[in-house]
C-alpha cells in the first residue's frame, strides 16, 4: 500500500457513476492536493483519449483515469468494530455460541495478551478493512478493570499506537468501554485517564451492569465533564423487557447531547411488540440518538435459547430509519468468540443487512450504501466527507455498474484511494482459458444489469 497524500498532484476521473447521487449519469471528478475541487455531470460517456483504464497495469496510479462506468463511493465508514478482539478466536473459544460464553471466554484470555500481540491483530484487521474500501473506523476497546489498571490500560495504549501508525491510510477513533464489573469509582477513574491519554469518547454496555441506570448516569456525567461523545452497546438481548435504550434517550436529552450519542445493537427492539418498539424508537428519535445495526454478529449470537420461532436479534432497521433515527450498518467482530466469521468488508455487511432487514427494493439498495458511507460518517462526526467539492478525496471504485450488480455479485475488484492516492489496486480480471468461452462471456456479461431501475 502506498502512503496517502497527493503532493500537489491533480487527479481527474471521467465516466464515473455515483450511486449516492444518480448512477444513471456519468460524472467527471477532479481533485487537487487530495481534495475534491469539482464534480460535474457529463452529458454522455466521454471518449477516453489521454485517460487510462483502471484495468491497465499502471492505471490505478495514473492521474487521468477512465472509470468506464464503474461505481465510485466515498471511502466506506465502519462505525462499530472491535479491533482489539479481532482474530482472537484461537485463544478464546466459544463452544456454545452464546454472548455469555463469548464475554467470559474473552475476559479470561484478555489479561494474557501482550501489547505487541494486540497491536498486530489490530493492524491486520484495520488494514484488511482498508483493502475492501474502508477509510474510517470507530473501534470499541475492552477495559478489563478487574484485572488491574496495568492490564486495563494495555489495549488502549496499543490502540493509540496503532491509530497513530495507520493515520496516513485510515482514520481510527477509539472508544474504551466503561467497565461494568469494576467498582464504579475505579472504573470511571480509568476511563477518565484514557480520555486524558487521547481516546475519542466513551463506550460501554450498560445493560450488562447490575444497576444499568446508575451505570448510564456515571457514563453521561463523565462525558459531560470531558465534553466527549458516547457510543454504547445497548440492549444486546432477546428479552423484550430490556429497555435501557429509553433511559439512554432520557439522559441524552437531559444533557443536551443529541447528535453525540450512538446506540449499537438494539436487539431487544426486535423482540418487543410493535407498540412498545414504536415507543422506544420514538424516544430515541426525539433525543437525537443514532443507531448502528451489527447484523452479522447478532444473527450469530441471538436466539440461542429459542426452540421455535428463533429470534435473530437484528434491530428494527426500517422502523428506526422511518422515525428519523440515523441508522448505520457495521462489522462489529471478526474471527473472535463473539463472531467466528467476517472479514471487515462493509459491502458484505450491507448484503447481510439487506437479508436480515428485508431490504431488496432499488431504493433500499441505495439506502444500504448510505448506511456504510454517508450515514456512519455523520454519526461518528467525520467532517469534509463525501464526493463533493471541498471534501477529502477518500473513495473506492468498485467493478460494478449499478447497485443491483454490486449487491448481486459482491465484486472483489476494488480500487481504494485516500486523499487522492491509491492504497489498493484490484487484481486483473479473471480470464477464461478457452478463447471461445472468453468471447461468449464478454458478450454475455452485462445481461441482467444493463439497465438501472428508475425507482429510487
Amino acid at each position: 500500500m502506498a502512503k496517502a497524500g497527493a503532493g500537489g498532484a491533480v487527479l481527474e476521473i471521467i465516466n464515473a457513476r455515483l450511486p449516492l447521487a444518480d448512477e444513471r449519469h456519468y460524472y467527471t471528478l477532479r481533485a487537487e492536493n487530495g481534495v475534491w475541487t469539482a464534480i460535474g455531470r457529463q452529458s454522455g460517456r466521454l471518449e477516453p483519449g489521454g485517460y487510462l483504464s483502471l484495468d491497465m497495469p499502471e492505471g490505478a496510479y495514473a492521474k487521468r483515469l477512465d472509470a468506464e462506468g464503474k461505481l465510485v463511493l466515498p471511502g466506506l465508514v465502519d462505525a462499530h468494530m472491535h479491533l482489539d478482539k479481532a482474530f482472537s478466536l484461537p485463544w478464546a473459544a466459544n463452544r456454545s455460541g452464546t454472548l455469555a460464553e463469548a464475554i467470559a471466554s474473552y475476559s479470561r484470555q484478555a489479561p494474557l495478551f501482550a501489547k505487541d500481540e494486540i497491536k498486530a491483530r489490530m493492524t491486520r484487521m484495520a488494514l484488511q478493512a482498508v483493502s475492501y474500501g474502508t477509510t474510517a473506523i470507530r473501534t470499541h476497546i475492552d477495559v478489563h478493570a478487574d484485572a488491574g489498571a496495568r492490564v486495563a490500560l494495555r489495549s488502549v495504549e496499543a490502540a493509540l499506537e496503532v491509530k497513530e501508525k495507520l493515520a496516513p491510510w485510515v482514520r481510527v477513533q477509539i472508544f474504551p468501554m466503561a467497565p461494568y464489573r469494576a467498582q464504579p469509582g475505579f472504573g470511571m477513574e480509568l476511563i477518565g485517564e484514557m480520555l486524558a491519554m487521547g481516546v475519542d469518547g466513551i463506550g460501554g454496555a450498560p445493560h450488562l451492569a447490575d444497576e444499568p441506570e446508575a451505570h448510564i448516569d456515571r457514563i453521561f456525567e463523565l462525558a459531560d465533564r470531558y465534553g466527549c461523545p458516547v457510543d454504547l452497546h445497548v440492549d444486546e438481548s432477546d428479552d423484550p423487557a430490556m429497555r435501557t435504550c429509553v433511559y439512554i434517550a432520557e439522559r441524552t436529552a437531559a444533557y443536551g447531547m443529541g447528535g453525540r450519542v450512538v446506540a449499537g445493537h438494539l436487539c431487544s427492539l426486535s423482540a418487543m411488540n410493535p407498540e412498545d418498539a414504536a415507543y422506544a424508537i420514538g424516544r430515541l428519535a426525539e433525543a437525537g440518538v443514532a443507531a448502528v445495526t451489527l447484523p452479522a454478529a447478532n444473527l450469530y449470537l441471538q436466539g440461542r435459547a429459542d426452540r421455535r420461532a428463533v429470534r435473530r436479534g437484528v434491530t428494527r432497521v426500517k422502523e428506526l430509519a422511518a422515525a428519523g433515527v440515523p441508522v448505520a450498518a457495521a462489522s462489529d467482530n471478526v474471527h473472535d468468540p463473539f463472531h467466528p466469521f467476517g472479514r471487515g468488508d462493509l459491502l458484505q455487511i450491507a448484503l447481510i443487512t439487506a437479508y436480515a432487514a428485508h431490504m431488496g427494493a432499488p431504493s433500499d439498495l441505495r439506502q444500504l450504501l448510505r448506511m456504510i458511507t454517508e450515514i456512519p460518517a455523520g454519526i461518528i462526526g467525520i467532517s469534509g466527507y463525501g464526493i463533493k467539492a471541498g471534501c477529502e478525496a477518500d473513495f473506492v471504485v468498485i467493478d460494478a455498474r449499478s447497485p443491483e450488480e454490486l449487491f448481486a455479485m459482491q465484486p472483489e475488484r476494488r480500487w481504494v484511494y485516500r486523499a487522492g492516492s491509491c492504497l489498493a489496486a484490484a487484481a486483473p480480471p479473471a480470464a477464461w482459458a478457452d478463447p471461445a468461452l472468453a468471447d461468449e462471456w464478454a458478450a454475455a456479461r452485462n445481461v441482467g444489469f444493463a439497465g438501472v431501475s428508475a425507482e429510487r
